[in-house]
This record gives structure tokens, C-alpha cells and sequence, in this order.
């Protein structure tokens, strides 16, 4: 995700820097890190949207958090009001990281006029 976020970059701008006599470490941090880092924050966002929902996973099969309370629970107890409030919790932290990350794209977009 990381290098599809650089490689989105203007290879124009980069040739800019170069031209103006840029170091090495002066085009990845103001030019790459700088230009690339609304879709960085886009990649880190559904990133841990996936691990959140891995992570879940792995519980059903023994890894530990919500996943394992859901299936513990919920599942081998018969207990339905334990497993729905599991699965609330997940879709709500979910959506939580989305909003924030998406919030934070958004106001770092210099693209975007207001």
C-alpha cells in the first residue's frame, strides 16, 4: 500500500526538486512523504480496518479478543445478547477508525478546494 501511495506521486515534481538541487533526504521528506501522504493516511486507514477484522477472525480460532469473547460466549453458551454486542462493538470500532481516518485525509488534502 505503501508503494503504491509513492508511486502515485508526480514524477514531475520529483524531477522539480532534483532540478533545484535537492538532497536525497530533502525530496523524501518534503517532496514524496509530503505529496503522498493523503493517500498514505487513505492505505493506513483500511489497513487497520483489515486487521481489526483479521484480528477478529483469529479469535474465532483461539487468538484471543473479541473474536474468542463472540464465539466463547456468544456462540458455544447460547448466549445471542453476548455475540450481538460483540459484533456491534467490531462494526462500531470499525467505523470509528473509517470516520477518523477519512476525516483526517480530508482536511490534510491540499487538492481539495473549500
Amino acid at each position: 500500500m505503501v508503494e503504491s501511495s509513492l508511486k502515485e506521486v508526480d514524477r514531475g515534481v520529483i524531477e522539480a526538486a532534483q532540478s533545484m538541487g535537492a538532497s536525497t533526504w530533502e525530496i523524501v521528506w518534503k517532496v514524496y512523504l509530503k505529496e503522498a501522504r493523503t493517500s498514505l493516511i487513505v492505505n493506513a486507514t483500511i489497513a487497520t480496518g483489515t486487521i481489526l477484522g483479521y484480528s477478529a477472525m483469529a479469535g474465532t480460532v483461539g487468538g484471543g479478543g473479541l473474536g474468542d469473547i463472540a464465539i466463547r460466549y456468544g456462540y458455544y453458551r447460547y448466549q445471542v445478547d453476548i455475540m450481538i454486542v460483540t459484533v456491534i462493538i467490531l462494526v462500531l470500532l470499525v467505523q470509528l477508525f473509517q470516520s477518523i481516518g477519512m476525516l483526517i485525509s480530508r482536511k490534510m488534502d491540499k487538492r481539495r478546494i473549500d
